[in-house]
């Protein structure tokens, strides 16, 4: 019998309504890309719901609690995570321009960036946020 090694994780694109529209991004505090820019997210809970994993990391992350969330892609490259094979869920949301994020959990910071200026990123996100940009302005 075959023994799985993949796991399930979810990211979430959230976006703030300015004029700017400005991407919600943490700092991470722990191996791998510690200290690298990247989007709220983490594992799923064994028979934990996606979409709630994804509400639920982002509020451990950034304080921020969403009431909607919209599945954008699912994100399975071998190698994309260095600690094995993880299979990412990618989730797009938007909060009013007067949404405060505060870091706790694995985020070391949070901070909100225009989409047209990003830092450089850890995993793929930066291809999770492209697709999800893609979607939304469709």
């Amino acid at each position: 019998m075959r023994t799985s090694k993949i796991f399930v994780t979810v990211d979430a694109v959230i976006v703030k309504k300015t004029t700017d529209n400005q991407l919600l991004l943490i700092k991470r505090k722990n191996e791998p890309f510690q200290n690298w820019w990247a989007l709220p997210g983490g594992f799923v809970d064994e028979n934990e719901d996606l979409e709630v994993a994804a509400k639920r990391e982002l509020e451990e992350e950034t304080q921020i609690k969403i009431d909607s969330l919209q599945q954008i892609g699912t994100f399975g490259k071998p190698f994309r995570d260095p600690r094995g094979h993880m299979i990412s869920v990618a989730y797009f949301g938007e909060v009013s321009a007067n949404t405060i994020a505060i870091a706790s959990d694995d985020a070391k910071e949070v901070a909100w960036f225009s989409i047209n200026e990003l830092p450089n990123l850890a995993f793929d996100h930066q291809e999770i946020i492209e697709k999800a940009l893609k979607i939304v302005k469709t």
